[in-house]
């Protein structure tokens, strides 16, 4: 585990990296001709995608923070309570019916209100049963994201050959964002999920070691369980709404970075927030410049790089550790 001068050491490269995932495109390296339209437009491009990629990553790497903490998993990650299949059907629906042709907000508004819906019923459902334990979270958000993705296959078989396009690139994620005030609508959600998360940091400690050992630390879990789980889904259902289905980066980064940091979450939710965002920067960026002038979806490039990193680290210690 680093010392706190180390990790601030660590954080020093990440504007430069960032810089130069700006100045990186398929076109070549550099910074394009402010004179022309053209130019302008294409810095644009480069500068929305970029801050929607290290907004969707901060809120992925903070939600796997925050879920894996409260359900005591080590493969918790912010799609493990049906937010991606909701998210998916969602935009399916909105993509299949025309609507998405009326206006640019139609499918992220689409994905993030089925995404929220489904946390809703989730919790919900898991409440009435055993009051908001972790197994029964788990288990209820399996079943749940596995029903709607029936939805999903079922609706696509009836779609038309555009639609089933439009729908399956969507599904492999990627951070073309339709405007500016969509991107800074999506970054003040996250924004308010991750300051509700780093208000709770010193209850995710306490659960760490289980909700009646909280229970008896003074925390009242009963309250604060819901909250987390509202603040880190309603983050990466707002991070779906913008790209689509990006996987891994929720559950790669915490871990790595649990390493490095230590599991206390005041330091190591601000630390996923910049190491998540700057990680799903530079993925994009090569998603964007490996096959070009052809683009590859930023989701599997996240899941190539992610699964043997994420293997790695499994076989290294032999266990994932959450403390």
């Amino acid at each position: 585990m680093l010392t706190t001068r180390q990790i601030l050491l660590c954080l020093i490269p990440i504007p430069i990296l960032l810089a130069l995932c700006l100045l990186t495109g398929a076109s070549g390296f550099g910074l394009p001709d402010f004179d022309t339209p053209t130019g302008r437009a294409l810095l644009d491009m480069r500068l929305s995608r970029l801050v929607t990629g290290f907004v969707v990553g901060a809120a992925l790497a903070c939600s796997g923070c925050a879920l894996q903490a409260v359900l005591r998993n080590a493969l918790a990650e912010p799609y493990v309570l049906g937010v991606s299949s909701g998210g998916s059907l969602g935009a399916a629906l909105v993509i299949a019916t025309g609507l998405s042709a009326l206006t640019p907000l139609a499918l992220p508004a689409g994905a993030f209100v089925a995404a929220a819906v489904t946390l809703l019923l989730v919790c919900l459902l898991a409440n009435r049963t055993s009051g908001y334990s972790p197994n029964t979270l788990i288990l209820t958000g399996v079943v749940a994201g596995s029903m709607l993705s029936s939805l999903l296959m079922l609706l696509l078989s009836f779609a038309k050959t555009r639609a089933v396009h439009s729908i399956t690139w969507w599904l492999l994620g990627n951070l073309q964002a339709t405007s500016w005030p969509l991107i800074a609508g999506v970054a003040l959600l996250v924004l308010l999920s991750l300051g509700v998360l780093s208000f709770e940091a010193r209850t995710l400690n306490a659960l760490l070691l289980g909700h009646e050992a909280a229970h008896n630390l003074g925390v009242r879990t009963r309250w604060a369980v819901p909250c987390i789980l509202t603040a880190a889904t309603l983050a990466a259902a707002a991070a779906v709404a913008v790209s689509g289905i990006i996987g891994f980066v929720g559950l790669i980064v915490p871990h790595a970075l649990r390493r490095l940091t230590g599991a206390n979450h005041r330091t190591l939710l601000p630390c996923a927030a910049l190491f998540g965002g700057t990680f799903l920067v530079l993925c994009d960026t090569l998603a964007r410049t490996l096959a070009a002038p052809h683009e590859i979806p930023v989701g599997v490039v996240t899941s190539l790089s992610g699964g043997p990193f994420f293997l790695y680290l499994l076989t290294r210690k032999g266990r994932l550790p959450l403390s």
